[in-house]
C-alpha cells in the first residue's frame, strides 16, 4: 500500500468515526436535548458520510445521493419547507436508482422478479391506505414514495446490504408518511425514524463502496 493510499485511508476511518459519533449523538438529543445539539448533529451525518464513500473513492452518484439528503433534512427542519424538503429527497432517489441501474442491478431483478412486484404493491396499499388523511400533500407524496419505492427495489438487486438499506429507508420514510397523516405511531417515532434513516444510508453507502472496490479489482 503507498503512503497515498494509507493516508487516504487513516482520513476514512477517521471521518467514519465523526460519522458513528454523530449518528450515535443525534439519536442521544432526540430524546434528552438540547436541541441546538440535536440539530448539529443531524446536519453533520450525511455530509461526514458523504466524505467517507469519497475518501473510499465510491461512487460520485451515490455521494450526491447522500450530499442532497443533506440538504433534506436541513430543510426539513425549517417550518414551510417541506415540500423543498422532500425535493431534495426526491433528488437523493433519482441519484441512487442512477447508480443501481449503472451498477447492473435491472438484470439481477429480472432473475429476482417478486421483489419489484412486492414493493410495488406494498406502495399501491400505503398510498391507499394515507390518501385521505394526506390532503395538499397527497400528489406530492404519492410521486415522492413511488421514487422510494425505486430506490428500495433496485437497491435488492446489487445485493443484500444495499437491499437492506434500500429496505430501512422504504421504512423509515413510511413511518414519516404514518405522522403526515395523522396516523397511529410507535412510541418515540422520531427516534424510530432517525435510527432507521441512518442505518439505511450507511448501508446504501458502504454497499456503493465495496462495489467500487470490487470494480476496480476486476
Amino acid at each position: 500500500m503507498t503512503v497515498l493510499a494509507r493516508e487516504r485511508t487513516s482520513r476514512s476511518v477517521v471521518i467514519l468515526a465523526v460519522f458513528a459519533v454523530c449518528a450515535g449523538g443525534h439519536l442521544v438529543t432526540l430524546a434528552t436535548g438540547p436541541d441546538w445539539l440535536e440539530l448539529t448533529t443531524k446536519a453533520l451525518l450525511m455530509p461526514s458520510l458523504a466524505v467517507w464513500v469519497l475518501l473510499r473513492r465510491g461512487p460520485r452518484l451515490v455521494v450526491a445521493a447522500l450530499l442532497f439528503s443533506a440538504m433534506g433534512d436541513i430543510a426539513l427542519e425549517f417550518d414551510g419547507l417541506f415540500i423543498v424538503g422532500m425535493g431534495f429527497f426526491a433528488a437523493a432517489h433519482v441519484c441512487y436508482v442512477a447508480f443501481f441501474l449503472r451498477a447492473g442491478a435491472a438484470a439481477c431483478l429480472r432473475q429476482r422478479w417478486y421483489i419489484p412486484v412486492v414493493y410495488a404493491v406494498v406502495w399501491v396499499a400505503l398510498v391507499a391506505l394515507l390518501w385521505s388523511g394526506l390532503g395538499e400533500l397527497q400528489i406530492p407524496v404519492a410521486a415522492y414514495s413511488l421514487l422510494l419505492t425505486g430506490t428500495a427495489a433496485f437497491s435488492a438487486g446489487l445485493g443484500r446490504r444495499t437491499g437492506l438499506g434500500g429496505a430501512l429507508f422504504f421504512m423509515s420514510d413510511g413511518l414519516i408518511a404514518l405522522r403526515l397523516a395523522d396516523m397511529p405511531q410507535p412510541p418515540m417515532p422520531s427516534l424510530w425514524i432517525m435510527s432507521t434513516y441512518i442505518c439505511a444510508q450507511y448501508l446504501l453507502a458502504s454497499g456503493g463502496v465495496r462495489w467500487s472496490d470490487r470494480a476496480r479489482e476486476n
